[in-house]
């Protein structure tokens, strides 16, 4: 069985990082379906402001309506670990004026059965445009520990002692890989697991947690400013930002990651031709200059980070099998 899910987690990343079956490139849009695009469109974020999802909604739908004639609202809507904004994308008509923008979550939470609708069919997945990797943080200003080495000295002199934040729920990204790597490395780490990013950010910050589990691009303000500082990757192989800070295969952890991703949705029985619209103008948007430099800031240029429709589907299928092995593998599901 862990033979399987590693095969089946290396599929997922080897796709991520070598670009899968789409790679974004310039095109020319299509002509706007006769009818559409006569009212803004409304895009769902299933998370608080200032956390990645809205982070990169918000610099998407400038560069959509840089290349467009269209006109965008976003709506945030937390909870749930970003299942609260499903059932208000679910009982929206399938005319391509409501767009869900959802994250690997959605994959993990239907492989568990949190959720019942399968985001690579019962959705129509338009584009992924980030991909990424996780790491863990401290405060710079930290003195118990202040590398991977150190923490882990700690932690182990110190078991259930320290607390960790993350932006999740049970069976999400970030639990699963912290149960992977707490039972590589022997860790007992105490995690408090938050619904809104920047109650998650400020946790580290204002000393409530000890360590942050977090995407580098959602908290590059924050490792800018140093506020936050991290030492551990993980990821395979150490990317260039970050060649200073161990990977977790470095330290003895022999698992391969799942990965962040990030993307967009309309409902299953959208109009093809608005579908196929939405799909060319995601590509033009991912390749508008503004959106480049959003991408190359927040760190979503060191792997890969677009996919279109069928790429997406693919990836997200991808991702769903390695959750369900996992899952039945920790004893989550039958």
């Amino acid at each position: 069985m862990k033979r399987q899910v590693k095969s089946l987690v290396a599929t997922v990343m080897l796709s991520a990082i070598f670009g899968g079956t789409a790679v974004a490139e310039n095109a020319a849009l299509p002509e706007m379906p006769a009818g559409y695009g006569k009212r803004p469109i409304t895009i769902i974020v299933p998370y608080g402001a200032g956390g990645g999802s809205d982070q990169l909604t918000r610099a998407m739908v400038k560069a959509l309506e840089n290349v467009s004639s269209l006109h965008f609202q976003i709506v945030n809507k937390p909870g749930g670990g970003g299942t609260a904004a499903i059932p208000d994308f679910m009982i929206s008509p399938p005319d391509g004026y409501t767009i869900m923008q959802h994250i690997d979550t959605a994959a993990a939470a239907f492989a568990k059965g949190d959720i019942r609708e399968n985001p690579a069919t019962d959705w129509s997945p338009l584009c992924i445009t980030q991909i990424t990797f996780s790491q863990i943080y401290i405060r710079p200003s930290e003195t118990r520990y202040t590398d991977w080495a150190s923490f882990v000295a700690y932690a182990k002199a110190n078991p259930g002692k320290l607390s960790m934040g993350l932006l999740g729920k049970v069976g999400s990204l970030e639990l699963v890989t912290m149960r992977q790597l707490s039972e590589a490395l022997g860790l007992d780490l105490r995690q408090v697991t938050f619904d809104k990013p920047a109650e998650t950010y400020g946790s580290l910050i204002g000393s409530q947690v000890d360590v942050l589990f977090e995407q580098p691009g959602d908290v590059r303000t924050f490792i800018d400013a140093k506020q936050m500082k991290p030492i551990l990757t993980i990821l395979n192989e150490r990317p260039k930002a970050f060649a200073d800070v161990p990977t977790h295969r470095e330290v003895g952890a022999n698992f391969d990651p799942l990965l962040r991703f990030r993307g967009f949705f309309v409902k299953k029985d959208t109009a093809p031709d608005r579908v196929k619209y939405l799909d060319a103008l995601c590509k033009a948007g991912f390749n508008e200059a503004g959106f480049q430099k959003f991408n190359e800031a927040k760190y979503m240029n060191l792997i890969d980070s677009y996919r279109d429709s069928a790429g997406a589907k693919e990836l997200i299928e991808k991702s769903i099998a390695s959750y369900k092995e996992i899952y039945k593998e920790i004893g989550l599901v039958k």
